[in-house]
């Protein structure tokens, strides 16, 4: 569902009938008469669909995680902001970038639009920038040959689809100065050769059982999730069009069952 299309067309619904009646039907209605419902709930609407719809057009967006690729960073039921200025204006519903303000960092939280179905919103972590050479080799990330400091943390369980209990290890990865904890399945393969995708620049790319190098294409994001063997992401369906990109998350405002995540910002 196009949240974004829907409200638009309700804005221009609402505001449609706010005009006409503004312009034209107000000054043909008997002084003192009331006016039709059909006018009435219409123009008390338009004002707050004209706030909501500015607010997620420019501002702040509200997201819910609805999967366990960013455990440990985002939990499943985590409700988060997500800046949408960040990294430039867009128009709304088309997306086109009219104002560049900032391009996205490597360790940056990023929501974009799903490249394999862009009807959906997908979270993941900026790994590579457009232009740059990334190796993912044993579970480890290296960019431009130069591999990404990962000190261990421990051990980290969670729970899977709300059932399997799951133990994995847990590191410090530090992107560009940005610090953030990932996990990882020992016994899980680096990758899951069956799950590569044919996508688009996919001849930037080479893989083998325990190796994967692409050269990110220009105005292209290789992002990846934080729970690393349970994550599907630019490992398996390619790159991120900056086109695509909806903005950087920055805060989790609500989590029903955790309630000490309220207002933690997201690293």
């Amino acid at each position: 569902m196009n949240f974004a299309l829907i409200m638009l067309l309700l804005l221009l619904l609402t505001g449609g009938v706010w005009l006409l009646d503004s312009l034209v039907l107000r000054k043909r209605r008997a002084e003192g008469a009331a006016e039709p419902w059909w006018i009435e709930y219409p123009k008390s609407f338009f004002p707050v669909i004209l706030i909501v719809f500015l607010l997620r057009s420019f501002l702040v967006e509200p997201f819910k995680i609805p999967s366990g690729s960013m455990i440990p960073t985002l939990l499943v039921g985590d409700f988060i902001l997500v800046n949408k200025y960040t990294y430039g204006i867009r128009v709304p519903v088309l997306n086109t970038k009219i104002v560049d303000i900032s391009r996205p960092e490597r360790g940056d939280v990023m929501v974009f639009r799903y490249p394999e179905n862009t009807s959906l919103d997908y979270i993941k972590r900026v790994v590579a920038l457009p232009g740059d050479l990334i190796t993912y080799r044993d579970k480890r990330i290296f960019i431009n040959d130069r591999p990404i400091p990962q000190e261990p943390n421990g051990v980290y369980n969670y729970l899977e689809s709300g059932l399997h209990l799951v133990q994995v290890l847990r590191f410090q990865e530090k992107l560009d100065g940005h610090e953030h904890s990932i996990i990882i399945n020992p016994e899980a393969p680096p990758l899951q050769l069956g799950g590569v995708r044919q996508f688009q620049f996919r001849e930037n790319c080479d893989y083998n059982r325990s190796e994967l190098t692409c050269v990110v294409p220009p105005s292209h994001y290789f992002v990846m999730g934080d729970n690393r063997d349970s994550s599907s992401d630019s490992r398996y369906w390619g790159f991120v069009p900056d086109s695509y990109i909806v903005g950087k998350a920055f805060m989790i405002w609500w989590n029903f069952s955790q309630l000490g995540r309220i207002g933690k910002s997201i690293q």
